[in-house]
């Protein structure tokens, strides 16, 4: 569901009130630094933990004389990214950039510390794809610069796939046949891991059923984590562990990469990125993999979700605001940038035309069956629009808290969701923000 186009800035800051909370402690750095450096390039500060950012600084910097960007390398954002930018805003010192994902972009508004950019960037605005869009602007205003994408895809082993006469499932019901004709063939062997462990995963499953978790109305905020597509993502995953059709620990775990090396897991459902991840994690399976669109719950309209997505914001109290939109513009738009990213990772730019450059310059032989970047396409073309609130950041720990319990059969996932959506109502309400339960008078 869309935001109301009425939703003011200063609505949005009554009602995320206190969202910056999540950020007390942490270490600053110092944001502050001469206007220009010795050359007289005006100097840009930037804090970010993307991986190769200092390549494409690095670039940037050779390519001209205006303007220095310099780079502090920080914690990742929930790791302690978030609380070191909020805590610089609070103190005044903030970087001219500061790295704000998707689902963080709330949270850091609320701050006040980030320039609003709409006239700025309205030129590109057809240039990026509708999800990564309508990301950056809650509102309906400009307030980061989409860097790449990360909807949610399925990757399996084409080779067993073809092997054992498996199709490729299109909905989720034909995804858990899927998942008992893959135990039947190779009684060792299952389908995908649910890791229980990783609460932005399960947000993006949720975001594919098509029920944002928040929303707002006027001054209010509107949860709805319990809600009816949740729900039935929760119930359906339950039945799948229960039955031990599908594995519940964790991924990225050596276990987890042996399993799918040696034919234990056939499948795993991850965001773009997922394309580096395998290419780096399992570089022998070159040849045996392939990419689908996720499975759907069917309908008209097809959906799936995302997890993570990269983004970047002014800071309110830069003095070059100028300059640094001139650096994420060039981020954000040169077709270098992609030709950068694929010497270390497999880039999905948010940028379309950028998108096509990756397309040619990523190798796609390490994957069977359609191009990987159609698929991908696919995927974020399907993305629907979604909320984040203000407390987005936080549930993704209380997420996978309430999931704790889950693989030693001493909770459920429904269950887990029903708790997650009375914190984040319990959350919002002691921060002082103005909150309704979906479906509540």
């Amino acid at each position: 569901m869309a935001l109301t186009t009425g939703w003011s800035r200063r609505a949005l800051l009554r009602a995320s009130a206190g969202a910056a909370a999540l950020a007390a402690g942490g270490v600053g750095l110092t944001g502050c630094s001469s206007p220009t450096t010795a050359s007289g390039a005006t100097r840009v500060t930037l804090w970010s933990w993307l991986t190769g950012m200092d390549q494409y600084v690095a670039a940037f910097n050779a390519a001209q004389d205006d303007v220095h960007v310099e780079l502090s390398v920080i914690a990742a954002g929930l790791s302690g990214g978030y609380a070191q930018q909020t805590n610089a805003i609070k103190a005044h010192n903030a970087p001219d950039i500061l790295h704000v994902e998707y689902q963080g972009l709330i949270q850091v508004l609320a701050t006040g510390g980030l320039r609003e950019i709409t006239d700025d960037m309205a030129d590109l605005a057809d240039g990026y794809s509708p999800a990564a869009w309508r990301s950056v602007r809650p509102d309906g205003r400009t307030w980061a610069v989409p860097m790449d994408m990360a909807p949610m895809a399925l990757y399996y082993r084409k080779d067993l796939f073809d092997r054992h006469g498996v199709r490729v499932p299109r909905d989720w019901d034909e995804f858990a046949a899927v998942a008992e004709a893959v135990r039947e063939a190779d009684p060792r062997a299952r389908l995908t891991t649910f890791p229980l462990n990783d609460g932005s995963f399960f947000a993006g499953m949720s975001w594919g059923a098509g029920d944002p978790w928040w929303r707002v109305e006027g001054d209010t905020w509107v949860v709805d984590v319990a809600g009816d597509g949740t729900l039935r993502t929760a119930a359906y995953w339950q039945d799948l562990i229960a039955d031990d059709l599908v594995r519940s620990g964790g991924t990225g775990t050596q276990d987890w990469i042996a399993g799918m090396h040696e034919g234990r897991l056939w499948g795993y459902l991850g965001a773009a990125w997922g394309v580096g991840t395998l290419k780096k994690s399992i570089p022998d399976d070159a040849g045996r993999w392939a990419v689908a669109t996720m499975p759907t719950w069917g309908g008209d309209r097809p959906a799936n979700g995302m997890q993570g997505g990269t983004a970047f914001g002014i800071s309110e109290e830069s003095d070059v605001p100028e300059a640094a939109l001139t650096f994420l513009r060039w981020l954000s738009t040169d077709p270098e940038v992609p030709r950068i990213g694929a010497t270390f990772t497999s880039p999905f730019p948010a940028y379309l035309p950028n998108r096509d450059v990756a397309r040619e310059v990523v190798s796609d032989d390490w994957f069977l069956g359609d191009p990987v970047y159609d698929v991908l396409d696919e995927a974020d073309a399907r993305v629907p629009e979604w909320t984040w609130g203000p407390n987005a950041l936080g549930l993704f720990s209380s997420v996978a808290d309430a999931l704790g319990g889950v693989s030693t059969g001493s909770g459920t996932i429904p269950d887990a969701v029903r708790s997650v959506h009375a914190t984040a109502v319990a959350t919002m309400r002691d921060r002082g923000l103005s909150v309704r339960e979906a479906g509540a008078a």
